[in-house]
């Protein structure tokens, strides 16, 4: 078992299914490995609809707008996702009746709730905020509903609603996300390993175990 655990960043927003897809098979991948390996997994902003209005829009009519997908290419798109992260342990709600939402607040949450609290109750508050938009369907960019999200994993709602407030940690999160946009982060997931070897997309399983497979090779020889 390697001594020093093994650093994953994931960049990823609330409302891309293909994060928690991601996250999932990365999670699979450890379990992969011919040895065990301890995994510290941070996560940082990235906003797909940056300029998604208060109300969101409806998700159908977003994607065919924005991808130019036609409805059947949508539903099969949506199929080939539920599918997917069901094989991995993640229930989808009602997809077709989905709203995408303006993700900043969520965000500004998930940062604060790392650099305060540590990488594993930031990890289980966006868990949290996963199950909240895609199996709840509840709208993900409404303050209350954060609120509610973050105190029932044990965060201080008061505190919480300081974050939201916190203008310098508004722009401490769009320092971050215009820092990823620079490191051609152009979609998400994207996930890097040992700080160093970037994986875009929720690859396999068996693809994510090669790589962690690879980067703790090249660990061993540097420190050899």
């Amino acid at each position: 078992m390697t001594a020093q655990p093994l650093r994953i960043d994931i960049v990823s927003d609330v409302v891309c299914p293909w994060c928690i897809i991601g996250y999932k098979q990365v999670e699979k991948a450890l379990t992969l490995l011919p040895e065990p390996v301890a995994a510290e997994i941070h996560w940082h902003p990235f906003e797909l609809n940056p300029d998604m209005p208060p109300e969101g829009e409806d998700a159908g009519q977003h994607i065919a707008r924005k991808y130019g997908q036609s409805a059947d290419q949508t539903k099969a798109v949506r199929d080939r996702i539920k599918d997917t992260a069901a094989d991995l342990g993640f229930i989808f709600g009602d997809m077709g009746a989905r709203r995408l939402y303006n993700t900043f607040d969520a965000h500004k949450l998930l940062t604060r709730a790392g650099s305060q609290h540590g990488w594993k109750k930031q990890t289980e508050l966006k868990l949290a905020l996963f199950s909240t938009y895609f199996q709840q369907g509840k709208d993900v960019s409404d303050r209350a509903v954060l609120l509610d999200v973050a105190e029932s994993i044990g965060l201080d709602r008061a505190a919480c609603e300081a974050w939201l407030a916190d203008e310098v940690l508004g722009r401490e999160v769009r320092g971050e996300e215009s820092y990823w946009i620079n490191e051609n982060v152009a979609g998400v997931p994207a996930i890097i390993f040992d700080g160093k070897y970037m994986v875009p997309g929720a690859q396999s399983a068996e693809t994510f175990a090669q790589v962690i497979g690879k980067v703790l090779a090249k660990r061993d020889q540097a420190t050899a």
